[in-house]
């Protein structure tokens, strides 16, 4: 870690006991990996726990050296750009599941990177760019994909190995069987709180969005699923709903039908109340979350006091023309019901809005 890191606004650290205390702070953190306990192991909590945890990592799995951790390029967004000792340019993908289109990302984030080549003070791009994906499990599609492609992947797959007290994270190159492995100095997610792993179709709605929504998505779906041990977890053809049965529910999480600038987007909709300036507040319908800029709606990684909430009554179409739609400037709706002026975390308001009065209903 260098030291240019802890530079601040008003200049060096001058007290060396503040720069110990930053750079152990920052060790700490990244090397602690958020795991859970399953029936058959142990697991990463979500993808992002698993790339926090390579990223710390990566030198001593792989001997690569990270530059930049999500980075965008193109529209693109690369989990890991890293380069070797020879300043060889690598592009890293993980994965906490098993995903069949892990090549054709990757074969994005390279096409994309060749055209802009960022970072070329760090990066001789007269070398070939190597394209690794890390993931528990590879589709069959992968390989297939992989087997008629020009480019050259290396397939490494991750496994969390316990040794007695200890924990490893074990990597294995799927052609060479070579081996890597480094310890997991771990925080474990408490088993009490019963959240099953989610279904196949949860996993494959969320390949839709980007991975900044995704994040948010599986933020939701924890908070809700630790909420109440009679939430349930309902897979409909199109949608992922919580609630109890089909007819109790505070959310759903389904995919925007409307495409803004070849986006696809998430569509939240939670159940909340219909009348928030009155002292009755027992009126529920179901609400979606937009923003006032057109590019930006229903973006859940965006949302400000100048989103705006609308009704959409269940069985209505997602239009504009409806006479049954009615819609609620956020910031005036989040007031009204809280009673507060100060700024409040938008989203996290109304998820929990949502579940409480689905309790209430129950």
């Amino acid at each position: 870690m260098k030291f240019a890191a802890i530079q601040t606004m008003s200049g060096w650290c001058a007290d060396w006991k503040t720069i110990v205390i930053i750079l152990y702070t920052k060790v700490k953190m990244l090397s602690n990996a958020d795991l859970r306990k399953t029936g058959t192991g142990w697991e990463f909590v979500s993808e992002e726990a698993v790339e926090d945890f390579v990223e710390v990592h990566l030198q001593s799995l792989l001997g690569l050296t990270v530059i930049k951790r999500q980075f965008t390029v193109n529209e693109q967004r690369c989990d890991i750009i890293a380069v070797d000792e020879n300043k060889q340019l690598v592009v890293v993908e993980l994965k906490n599941a098993e995903d069949r289109y892990i090549v054709q990302q990757l074969t994005r984030y390279y096409d994309a990177l060749l055209e802009h080549k960022p970072f070329a003070d760090r990066v001789d791009y007269a070398q070939p760019v190597r394209l690794i994906a890390i993931t528990p499990k590879f589709h069959r599609d992968n390989f297939t994909d992989r087997k008629y492609h020009g480019l050259f992947f290396q397939f490494w797959q991750f496994a969390i190995v316990p040794a007695g007290d200890n924990l490893y994270f074990s990597l294995k190159d799927v052609d060479t069987g070579h081996t890597s492995q480094v310890e997991i100095t771990h925080q474990e997610i408490e088993s009490t709180d019963n959240i099953p792993s989610p279904p196949k179709e949860f996993r494959n709605l969320l390949k839709k969005f980007i991975d900044d929504e995704q994040q948010v998505l599986w933020r939701i779906r924890d908070k809700i699923l630790r909420f109440d041990t009679r939430m349930q977890e309902i897979v409909f053809s199109k949608s992922i709903s919580y609630g109890k049965g089909k007819s109790k529910l505070c959310a759903q999480i389904c995919v925007d039908r409307r495409a803004y600038e070849g986006y696809i987007r998430p569509a939240l909709m939670l159940w909340l109340p219909l009348s928030p300036w009155t002292d009755n507040c027992n009126r529920i319908g179901r609400m979606a979350i937009y923003n006032r800029k057109m590019n930006d709606a229903l973006s859940l990684s965006k949302i400000d006091e100048y989103s705006y909430l609308r009704h959409w009554p269940v069985g209505s179409r997602y239009s504009a023309s409806d006479s049954q739609v009615q819609t609620w400037d956020l910031k005036h709706y989040v007031t009204e019901i809280s009673k507060q002026n100060n700024k409040l975390n938008y989203l996290d308001f109304l998820v929990n809005l949502s579940l409480e009065k689905w309790r209430e209903r129950l």
